[in-house]
């Protein structure tokens, strides 16, 4: 059996195994997920000693599943790479420096992928406050309404948002465009 459980949570095959491929040789059991859900699930499951985390996932989007380990004070304590192709997507929901987690920026190499693995280790000891563990309490059924209702909402929002913010950047670049051409036309005879 062996001695280590890495868990690669990746929508691309292709990257799962190509982390698979890099990692250094040595006992390793990987284990792969294809979503945030199934990610976070095997993560409560095998408590792996290492976690390679996508942030844009289906399901659950990787901040989604970075935030339930954050919200449990052993599952937090894994090793984690936070791995993406776009590191301002990271940086708009945690900021820099990363003080408990390693970042590595697809694609990569497998020199940076080992980096980033030690570097995830050395962060993960990094003592830290305990989370306070609250009494359990059965919330009303309203409440839970409530909470899903507004959670919803927000995404919609996030959505327009984010979808503003394209028209704006297809809009931007319409405008400069449109300089461009009425600067050549001033300089034309």
């Amino acid at each position: 059996m062996a001695g280590r459980k890495i868990l690669v949570i990746d929508d691309s095959k292709v990257i799962r195994v190509r982390v698979q491929e890099m990692l250094p040789p040595g006992n390793f059991d990987v284990l792969e997920a294809k979503d945030g859900k199934e990610g976070l699930e095997l993560v409560r499951q095998e408590h792996p000693n290492l976690i390679m985390l996508d942030f844009l996932l289906p399901k659950l989007s990787g901040w989604e599943v970075f935030q339930q380990i954050q919200a449990h004070n052993d599952l937090r304590k894994i090793p984690l790479v936070l791995m993406s192709g776009r590191k301002e997507e990271v940086t708009e929901k945690i900021p820099e420096p990363f003080e408990y987690f390693e970042f590595i920026e697809k694609p990569f190499e497998k020199k940076q992928l080992v980096e980033a693995i030690k570097s995830a280790f050395i962060k993960a000891n990094k003592p830290r406050e305990p989370l306070a563990t609250a009494t359990p309490t059965a919330a009303p059924a309203a409440d839970l309404e409530k909470t899903s209702s507004e959670a919803a909402k927000i995404k919609a929002l996030e959505q327009r948002m984010a979808k503003m913010q394209a028209e704006m950047n297809a809009l931007k670049k319409q405008v400069a465009q449109l300089k461009a051409f009425v600067i050549k036309l001033k300089k034309s005879p």
